[in-house]
């Protein structure tokens, strides 16, 4: 059996302690970006990191496959703090949205979301936490309104998006030629 590598490994759930035994998103970056084997990149974003990995998690196998471009992009997003504490702020105020929309329709969201609340920070991990939990039942309209919240947070503090970063323009030729 070939070695896995970032061309060849499986995004799945969870934290992972080698890449033979799969990888979150968060896990093929560090990959991608060179650096030892972790969900916790150097190089990523500490609110992209945190709502990818959440996110990751609620994913069934279908979906999750959106997230390999994901990887890639967010290589070298780790940026100065003012750039990161805008990317919280659109994480609490995507939560928030996501979490009006679900009250407005049922009291069990209402409980949810009060439990929810409690955890609101605008600390990058809490946020993340938060904006994950607001989106409720995944289905093809909540993952594609994730998908651009993604998008998002990607381009804030990146003229291009981050798709032009060396490591990020690597890691996206690496995944197109075997992901």
């Amino acid at each position: 059996m070939p070695p896995i590598s970032h061309q060849t490994v499986k995004l799945s759930r969870g934290r992972h302690s080698s890449p033979e035994h799969g990888a979150c998103v968060m896990e093929l970056a560090s990959m991608l970006a060179g650096e030892s084997f972790s969900d916790h990149p150097r190089s990523v974003s500490r609110p992209i990191a945190s709502f990818l990995r959440g996110y990751n998690d609620l994913l069934d196998d279908r979906r999750r496959v959106d997230l390999y471009r994901f990887a890639a992009q967010a290589v070298d997003t780790a940026g100065p703090s003012e750039i990161e504490r805008a990317r919280v702020a659109r994480l609490l105020a995507w939560g928030d949205e996501r979490w009006r929309r679900r009250t407005a329709c049922s009291l069990i969201d209402s409980l949810r979301q009060r439990r929810a609340v409690k955890g609101r920070a605008s600390d990058p991990e809490p946020a993340g936490t938060y904006a994950v939990h607001a989106i409720g039942k995944i289905t093809d309209e909540a993952h594609a309104a994730v998908i651009v919240l993604i998008d998002d947070l990607i381009a804030i503090g990146s003229p291009d998006g981050g798709r032009t970063s060396p490591n990020a323009e690597l890691a996206a030729e690496a995944l197109g030629s075997g992901a």
